[in-house]
């Protein structure tokens, strides 16, 4: 009963948050990489096994806070097949004002075999709290959960980076405030079901709350160009390796102009 008062507060608190139209003055960045109706399919291999799909979308705009957001969420999902092996239903949500990119609200549902995790978190960034069903935490400004820092990292001007540079970024999960690095690791090409294309390479170092249970090294190839649309990802844990690689992809913003033509 204590627990279903709580979530009923909590989400008590989210009507109200979103009813607030208080205008203050955020950061404005420029956003060239991503915006609505963009869906990104992608094929995930444990070796050379088809182990399951996953799918980024922005699915729509809407308000939350008196601000105009991005609502984008991420999904992985076991094969049927593998599901015997290993069951995955991971979703992902995270709401990003669209002037600023940073979250208002994020979601995480994990189902991965008998683990299971559910977490999510409001972010007040007028009184730089985030509040979650288990209490309030202070946050830096601008502060990321780890889905709206990935799409941060998508805008990102990489051309000036040199290999090893680092973009400092932070990431709240659960309780606490945690660094989220983005090491820039160079140029490489890359080829999937989607076509061949020159790609950037980043390294997110990082330490909680991740888009997987089992934390571990994670690199991923965005494409060369303004929309760093994400073409690879693969995840290094204890008994291998994990790629993501990207099928289809469709409502992009712009053509990936690193794509390379037969």
């Amino acid at each position: 009963m204590k627990l279903l008062l709580k979530i009923l507060a909590f989400n008590i608190i989210i009507f109200l948050f979103d009813a607030i139209t208080i205008a203050n003055d955020f950061r404005k960045l420029q956003n060239n990489a991503f915006s609505i109706n963009e869906k990104l399919f992608f094929d995930v291999k444990y070796g050379f096994v088809l182990a399951g799909k996953a799918t980024m979308s922005v699915a729509r705009e809407k308000k939350i806070a008196g601000r105009d957001v991005y609502h984008i969420i991420f999904e992985v999902n076991s094969t049927k097949d593998f599901d015997k092996v290993y069951k995955v239903r991971d979703r992902y949500e995270t709401y990003i004002d669209k002037e600023g990119l940073f979250p208002w609200r994020f979601e995480q549902h994990i189902r991965e075999g008998k683990y299971s995790r559910d977490f999510s978190a409001v972010f007040d960034h007028r009184k730089l709290i985030a509040r979650t069903p288990k209490g309030e935490y202070k946050i830096p400004k601008y502060v990321n959960d780890i889905l709206s820092a990935f799409y941060y990292a998508r805008t990102l001007n990489y051309d000036t980076m040199k290999v090893g540079d680092i973009t400092r970024l932070q990431n709240f999960y659960k309780d606490k405030v945690y660094p989220l690095d983005v090491l820039y690791k160079g140029k490489d090409i890359v080829e999937t079901k989607a076509g061949k294309f020159r790609c950037i390479v980043v390294e997110p170092i990082i330490v909680e709350g991740g888009l997987f249970k089992s934390e571990g090294n994670i690199q991923i190839w965005l494409t060369d160009d303004e929309i760093r649309m994400p073409v690879k990802v693969q995840t290094r844990i204890i008994i291998g390796a994990i790629d993501a690689e990207l099928i289809k992809y469709e409502g992009l913003k712009t053509k990936p102009k690193s794509k390379i033509e037969k």
